[in-house]
């Protein structure tokens, strides 16, 4: 990459950060890679470490890439950690986190809904792949989900054992399809449990549910996911950090 210097041009940290996210992004750097030093890009690139350093600190802020001490700069992959802190809002009353445990309770194929579409940037009627679970924190049901992907390249999760998909899906889509979820979008709303849901939570049709609608999106911030969770509160809540 050759990095401009002239009038109006992005300050060159930011074009390394660019360069960067387009090698991760166009799969030249896969997740868990180790990426070249600060000293050999800089080397590269004819600038300085310090503007190099720069780049990927911003890069590690952003959960792209990760330091490891001694080891060197990684490409973020998902693991238990990153899903439970960076992708899992719900706490029990006494403030603390862990992931649930989930049930499938479908995996299909289907043509999308005008939502659906829209929400993955889908042409109308496209086929997508339509999965719903319960998922139990402390034993007890506590969120109903249908997850939306596009039918290509998600397809090869309609099979026999659909029924055995993992829980952490986000680390399926990377290792299995080489799409990684780099950030999402998510809107909230109060609503009235639906039938179904108010009898998968054993809860009274009516009841108060948290509706979170998510996008997950990749680092060029393409979707991949669409997930619509219906939680009760009964005995958790919804906790975010903002800084």
């Amino acid at each position: 990459m050759v990095l401009s210097t002239g009038k109006g041009s992005l300050p060159l940290y930011l074009q390394i950060k660019e360069m960067l996210v387009a090698k991760i992004s166009g799969g030249e750097w896969l997740p868990s890679d180790l990426i070249p030093s600060e000293l050999q890009l800089a080397q590269e690139l004819s600038v300085s470490q310090g503007t190099v350093r720069k780049a990927i600190t911003e890069l590690v802020e952003n959960n792209i890439l990760v330091r490891k001490q001694g080891r060197g700069t990684f490409v973020a992959n998902h693991d238990t950690q990153r899903a439970l802190f960076h992708f899992f809002h719900i706490v029990n009353d006494d403030g603390v986190k862990v992931l649930p445990n989930s049930r499938t309770l479908s995996c299909r194929r289907k043509r999308a809904t005008r939502l659906e579409a829209s929400r993955l940037q889908l042409p109308s009627g496209s086929s997508v792949v339509s999965i719903e679970r319960v998922r139990e924190l402390e034993g007890r049901a506590t969120i109903v989900e249908v997850i939306t992907l596009s039918a290509d390249p998600f397809s090869n999760l309609i099979k026999p054992k659909a029924c055995d998909l993992p829980n952490m899906l986000y680390e399926l889509y990377e290792k299995q399809f080489g799409m990684t979820v780099h950030t999402a979008e998510e809107k909230l709303r109060a609503i009235a449990a639906p039938k179904r849901t108010a009898s998968l939570l054993n809860v009274p049709e009516g009841s108060p549910l948290l509706e979170i609608e998510r996008i997950a999106l990749g680092l060029d911030r393409t979707p991949i996911e669409l997930r619509i969770s219906q939680c009760s509160t009964v005995k958790h809540y919804y906790q975010n950090t903002v800084f």
